[in-house]
């Protein structure tokens, strides 16, 4: 059965017919399952509260569970009820307990009756088989108001679900509140796939029934009376018995399960379950369904939010699990993502998940520029994009997930002024970058350049050697990324270049081993394009007359040493003309040396 818009779920509804105060039957937990269930508990009245008006109430009882071999317990629930405002500590096999929840019911201004429940699995699962006996249980009202009208009483027990492998695959639905009857109570099962009616039961806890009140007393499903002769008739449901122990003196509560299967049939999706009771007041606290019903159960979880810092991009992990069901999650099965409700992406699952399986993707989410940097990511399996599903399942309230998500966002660009290059050539231009950290204090290892905000952001590109970076751009701008958690910083630096003075060596040596054979000034040729370079020797005798495509190697070519031969080790002296405006002619010496 497909299901239309996914506020339609397995669901019940509670027909109340006055205004009396009360927590009404509503599903608290369903199991799927090769699963099944039992009950234990007692009574804590002497006798039926309205034999005699009899007021004697006891603060101990005990009841023995006795599992297979083969059941293995999976959950544990504790029920303990009365009369008056409540008593919410009690102890079972001496381990005090307080309750998880409790429930209230409020007959009249002068009566009022409180149920309380504890998850104890683990404590049943540790101490197993055996004797359980509730004790402490003493703030029940034994006044007048309770005792003329026969409405005083107290008691407990324990709702036993348990695994067999020898069991179909069964659907529990846990019902729970503090209801009354005669006021009828009603329990529409939705998205039901009943593919066996063997072994469906139905059950309930009820307190206060009195066996000698038989009117109209009857639980019906989909309009037919159950009964479960002789020890629970027709026509009086509430009469002081346990189905599962078949003990009849349970004074004033029920602790009662019906077959169901000759009132289902196979292919039903739906049921109807109702209780009335003509004349005797009765709490019912809980319903518990058993029906072999096969159907997977879609859930989600976001598994993490991937994002890079100034992205408007996502990449989101996700787990499609099939958990709490009875059949496999067919492939293909849709999931939507949303942005604050709005429908971003779809997916779906690659492959059948089998029962109690999972499947794990991802999934890359653009978010548009017009949604805000803060918002709801939403995802639901089993969503076609527009809230409808396309499978039935256990459960269509639980295939939603979300998350809180602040797109990750550096600071706006920070401009840190203009930083002047050596001219090196044609459209070239020489900086050392890594000065503006050291003036900046920024911290080296955390900080890379970038010739454009492009390359910045999707990181690729850093300029290698920012000391000695080479700019073929006149007046450019190079950007400068700092990591900053939990993104990182911009800062934008102008380069512009001017003349700058040669760097001219103190000496060299052309013997031909590859180091230092030429006079080489740094900054000098193919920048100062017009430069002249004389030199001299001690007695101020011009030896060499050099220009941007003549370099000095040691050898003279003007004077009476002109030729090939080497000059004579020792100390020079140099003239440069740069023909520069805005330089100065340099004069200084060079040692010759081999």
């Amino acid at each position: 059965m497909i299901q239309n818009n996914k506020t339609y779920y397995l669901s019940f509804f509670v027909l109340l017919t006055n205004l009396i105060v009360a927590q009404e039957i509503s599903l608290f937990n369903q199991l799927n399952g090769r699963l099944d269930y039992t009950a234990i508990g007692n009574t804590l009245n002497t006798a039926e509260n309205n034999s005699n008006f009899n007021c004697v109430i006891n603060t101990t009882s005990s009841a023995t569970l006795n599992l297979s071999n083969t059941q293995s317990l999976e959950a544990a629930y504790l029920y303990w009820a009365g009369s008056g405002s409540g008593d919410f500590s009690v102890s079972l096999n001496t381990i005090i307990l307080t309750p998880d929840r409790t429930f209230e019911y409020s007959l009249d201004a002068s009566r009022q009756f409180f149920a309380a429940f504890k998850d104890v699995t683990e404590l049943i699962q540790t101490q197993g088989n055996g004797m359980y006996t509730l004790s402490d249980l003493e703030q029940i009202d034994i006044s007048e108001a309770y005792c003329s009208t026969g409405t005083n009483f107290a008691g407990w027990a324990i709702i036993i679900i348990y695994s067999d492998p020898s069991l179909p695959l069964n659907q529990i639905n846990v019902y729970d509140g503090l209801e009354s009857v005669p006021d009828n109570i009603i329990i529409q099962l939705n998205n039901l796939n009943v593919l066996d009616t063997t072994g469906a039961k139905i059950g309930f806890l009820a307190w206060e029934g009195d066996a000698e009140l038989a009117v109209n007393e009857e639980l019906q499903m989909n309009g037919i009376t159950l009964s479960n002769a002789p020890l629970n008739p027709a026509n009086n449901a509430f009469n002081g018995t346990n189905s599962f122990t078949n003990e009849s003196n349970l004074f004033n509560m029920d602790i009662d399960f019906y077959s169901i299967q000759n009132t289902i049939n196979i292919g039903d999706t739906s049921a109807l379950i109702e209780l009335t009771s003509g004349q005797d007041l009765v709490m019912v606290n809980n319903i518990i369904t058993v029906l072999n019903s096969q159907l997977p159960d879609a859930t989600i979880r976001i598994d993490a939010v991937n994002q890079v810092c100034n992205f408007r991009e996502l990449l989101v992990e996700y787990t499609v699990l099939n958990i709490n069901s009875t059949q496999l999650l067919i492939a293909n099965t849709p999931i939507a993502f949303y942005a604050n409700g709005v429908l971003i992406e779809q997916t779906q699952t690659q492959n059948d998940i089998p029962m109690n399986s999972s499947e794990s993707g991802s999934i890359s989410l653009t978010i548009d520029s017009s949604l805000a940097s803060n918002f709801i990511l939403s995802v639901v399996v089993d969503d076609d994009g527009t809230g409808n599903g396309v499978i039935s399942e256990n459960n269509e309230i639980n295939n939603s997930t979300e998350t809180d998500i602040e797109l990750i966002e550096s600071v706006p660009i920070t401009t840190l002024g203009i930083l002047t290059g050596c001219y090196t050539g044609i459209d070239e231009a020489t900086y050392n970058l890594s000065s503006v950290l050291i003036e900046a204090y920024f911290d080296s290892e955390t900080a890379n350049f970038y010739a454009t905000l492009d390359d910045l952001y999707n990181n690729i590109g850093a300029i290698l050697n920012p000391s000695e970076y080479i700019c073929s751009i006149e007046d450019s701008t190079v950007y400068i990324k700092i990591d900053s958690e939990p993104c990182y910083e911009v800062f934008s630096l102008e380069l512009t270049s001017s003349d700058c003075e040669p760097e001219i060596p103190q000496g060299f040596s052309p013997n031909g081993d590859g180091f230092n054979d030429w006079f080489n000034i740094q900054g000098l040729y193919n920048v100062y394009f017009q430069h002249e370079l004389l030199i001299y020797n001690r007695l101020g005798v011009l030896i060499f007359k050099g220009t941007n495509d003549v370099k000095w190697e040691g050898k003279a070519n003007k004077g009476p040493l002109k030729g090939d031969s080497l000059l004579p080790v020792g100390t020079y002296f140099y003239v440069l003309h740069l023909n520069s405006r805005n330089i100065e002619s340099k004069t200084g010496w060079v040692y010759l040396n081999y």
